[in-house]
């Protein structure tokens, strides 16, 4: 009997046909610090359009965040590879200068920028 995780069981891991390429969905939390929210939401009224571009470039979509009251944000984005696209972004020098911005406006980042700190969820329903 295998102990190994069904990969139906981890966002970063659950799959579905979209025109024919499998997608992974990717849940993710990261902690807005409370006295930032309003720059926080501010600086995604206007996503420099080359950041866009590069996610784009990079297999992200149907990109999503929430945040909460209390600075909890979630992420949801559908990818077909998520190293790739996490691998992706990190050669891109647009993505560099987002993320040195972005720093100042969360709580401890293990990996040291919002990008690098990202630890999938693991999914425990769907209703498809």
């Amino acid at each position: 009997m295998s102990t190994a995780v069904s990969p139906m069981r981890l966002c970063a891991e659950c799959f579905y046909i979209e025109s024919e390429i499998m997608m992974q969905r990717v849940c993710f939390t990261l902690q807005v610090k409370p006295d930032r929210l309003a720059e926080y939401r501010e600086s995604h009224k206007a996503v420099w359009p080359e950041m866009l571009a590069a996610l784009s470039r990079h297999g992200w979509t149907n990109y999503s965040i929430f945040l909460r009251a209390d600075g909890l944000l979630i992420g949801y984005l559908e990818t077909p590879d998520f190293k790739k696209a996490i691998a992706g972004m990190q050669s891109e020098e647009i993505n560099g200068r987002w993320q040195k911005g972005m720093v100042q406006y969360f709580e401890e980042l293990p990996g040291g920028r919002a990008d690098t700190s990202i630890v999938p969820l693991e999914e425990v329903f769907r209703l498809a």
